[in-house]
């Protein structure tokens, strides 16, 4: 997506939400979020779904995704004490692969502040080798794709 498009998203192009607090810690010296933080929100919205929904368990689950792509457009700043409302949809599922994508929103402001991706390659932990997405995580993300416009 052209970064123009990206910053037209709204809300409701995300069927999920993860509401994140930011931290005091979570601004810099300019007195905004530091841009390196709004890359720990999109492993949040991710990683806390999964877990929350027992597709992932940090320490015995067999097959984990390993991040190898990652991408963010900045649009709006965001600072403490601001509330993140971190959208989550799927762009594109493949065989061992997860294009996520993240739209973040500060308060109940409707206009978005950043959006990015970051895609998953799903391994098998001890070998590192890619594997098939589990079949229960495929039907969970199938739930979040949301199909290019024609």
């Amino acid at each position: 997506m052209s970064t123009q498009s990206l910053k037209s998203l709204l809300r409701s192009d995300f069927p999920h939400f993860q509401v994140i607090p930011t931290r005091w810690m979570d601004n810099d010296v300019y007195g905004h979020v530091n841009n390196v933080v709004y890359y720990s929100y999109f492993d949040t919205v991710v990683n806390q779904r999964l877990i929350e929904r027992g597709l992932l368990d940090l320490q015995s689950s067999e097959v984990v995704g390993l991040v190898v792509e990652t991408s963010c457009s900045y649009f709006a700043s965001i600072a403490f004490p601001d509330v993140v409302h971190a959208g989550l949809r799927v762009a594109r599922l493949g065989n061992s692969s997860v294009r996520y994508e993240v739209g973040l929103f500060k308060n109940d402001d409707p206009q978005i502040c950043a959006a990015g991706h970051f895609v998953h390659v799903y391994v098998d932990r001890a070998t590192q080798r890619p594997v098939p997405i589990p079949e229960a995580l495929r039907l969970d993300l199938a739930g979040l794709l949301v199909l290019p416009a024609e």
